[in-house]
């Protein structure tokens, strides 16, 4: 029996407490709980014993929870991994190059490089209709939708293969190439000190598969110097490196998608085979696109002439080559053009000597002209829109009649007020532009080295009343076009 006291005490405490008796009734009623489940799980364990590869503890709860977090976790990974192994070599993402994923997936595109257009690919169908030779195309700087249209456009009746789609990897230029890199303020002209070094643009690399055409998206902003852009400049360097990296007699065709015209002088006009809208098509002459990419990149060093080749031209063709200035408005220079002649003459070019004027020049003053060898050609003066009439520059855009003198392939132009100290022919194996620096990334129009088209005249005229002159004259208005030339 019990202890009366001993049990009155213990009877005294419980009833005294009231959380004690529910702790303890929940306690309770919770092993009876357990022991129940752990039973039945039991029984079943027994029963499927010889199938079960993992037999997790029953006695405790917390123990299995882990356990089955730990098996999801796995389970999530497993299928996640074989989700992206998917992806990755699914037969559609096969045709994307690794370097070009990686460069897609993992590194952000470089702002510099973007274009927004919208692009018109009505005009490039038909634009493409220009090619001839088969559609395997190279495409540059497109996103992944873009480049899913081209593989549909490059596909023709004979030939529905994706793989006519090739995509070029170009790494970007570096953030401190800028174009006050490239044209610099000076130079050391002499190389008494440190040889001049251009920046470095990244070369592309170059498909080991021949290209009917290659086919790039250049950015265009019509705002400040849109055309001093080292990103426009550097994908139309590697449109130029990979077109002239054809074999034999292959040439094949370079499209650019643009607001903005190419560059005239890499890109020239008498190249162009269509244009539609900002759709620009040419058939580059691949001999000269080898010249011009053995020049620097800008005038951080000075460009060497090019091989000589006698007086013919790359394909044994003979060029005609002459020296020109011009004489507009008034005859205050007149004196000066006629020691010019005698100065070139005296430095020992026989090459013509040929003057622009207009009918402001008298018969007396041409006869004194022709007198010093020149031979006179009359033009029609250009006014400069800008101008305010009768000032100096109202009618010096003039000189574009010079880009009209089609009987000759190559003009070195002088003004009319300078002296020939020596002999200058050896400008004639430059190419368009070549001139002298005037101040950073500009160029002096006073002596440089053209190659006469007239489209090229044309696109001058086209734009005379967009472009804005820095200096209200010809030589602004020229820097605006030619951005990119060559330090002689």
């Amino acid at each position: 029996m019990a202890n009366p006291p001993a049990a009155a005490a213990a009877a005294t405490s419980a009833s005294g407490d009231p959380r004690r008796r529910l702790s303890a009734s929940i306690s309770e009623a919770i092993c009876k709980r357990r022991f129940r489940s752990n039973s039945k799980a039991g029984s079943r364990l027994d029963t499927v014993k010889p199938f079960n590869i993992i037999n997790f503890p029953t006695q405790d709860k917390n123990s299995c929870c882990c356990s089955m977090f730990q098996i999801v976790k796995v389970l999530l990974f497993i299928l996640l991994s074989a989700t992206l192994f998917t992806i990755i070599y699914s037969p559609e993402a096969y045709h994307h190059s690794l370097s070009h994923s990686s460069r897609w997936i993992w590194r952000r595109q470089d702002p510099r490089y973007v274009s927004d257009l919208e692009i018109s690919w009505d005009h490039v169908t038909k634009t493409i209709e220009s090619v001839q030779e088969g559609r395997t195309i190279g495409v540059l700087n497109f996103d992944s939708n873009e480049i899913q249209r081209w593989r549909k456009v490059a596909k023709t009746k004979d030939n529905e293969d994706d793989e006519n789609v090739v995509e070029l990897d170009l790494e970007h230029a570096d953030k401190n190439v800028t174009w006050d890199a490239l044209y610099p303020e000076w130079i050391d002209e002499e190389q008494e000190k440190d040889v001049p070094v251009c920046p470095n643009l990244p070369k592309i690399k170059v498909p080991t598969r021949r290209l009917d055409l290659v086919v790039v998206k250049l950015p265009c902003r019509k705002e400040g110097n849109w055309s001093r852009d080292v990103a426009r400049l550097h994908l139309q360097m590697a449109a130029a490196t990979v077109a002239a990296s054809a074999k034999g007699f292959f040439r094949g065709h370079v499209m650019f998608v643009s607001r903005c015209f190419p560059m005239p002088n890499l890109f020239r006009c008498k190249d162009l085979v269509s244009r539609r809208g900002d759709v620009w098509l040419y058939k580059p002459n691949l001999d000269t696109l080898r010249d011009k990419l053995q020049l620097p990149i800008g005038s951080c060093e000075l460009s060497l002439p090019l091989g000589i080749k006698g007086q013919s031209g790359a394909l044994g063709v003979e060029e005609s080559r002459t020296s020109a200035t011009i004489l507009h408005s008034a005859h205050v220079y007149v004196c000066g053009a006629i020691a010019a002649a005698q100065s070139i003459r005296q430095s020992g070019s026989t090459r013509d000597l040929v003057i622009l004027v207009d009918e402001n020049i008298s018969g007396y003053h041409r006869s004194g002209l022709e007198a010093a060898g020149w031979q006179i050609r009359t033009i029609q003066r250009i006014r400069n829109p800008k101008a305010e009439k009768d000032a100096y520059n109202e009618w010096n855009y003039s000189k574009f009649r010079l880009w009209q003198l089609t009987d000759y392939d190559k003009i070195i132009f002088i003004d009319a007020d300078l002296l020939i100290l020596r002999n200058i022919d050896f400008l004639f194996s430059m190419p368009e532009i070549s001139a002298t620096g005037n101040n950073g990334t500009l160029f002096n129009s006073g002596v440089m080295v053209i190659e006469p088209c007239n489209c090229t005249f044309q696109l001058l005229m086209e734009h005379i009343n967009e472009i804005e002159s820095y200096n209200g004259g010809d030589q602004g208005y020229l820097n605006e076009v030619f951005t990119w030339w060559h330090n002689t």
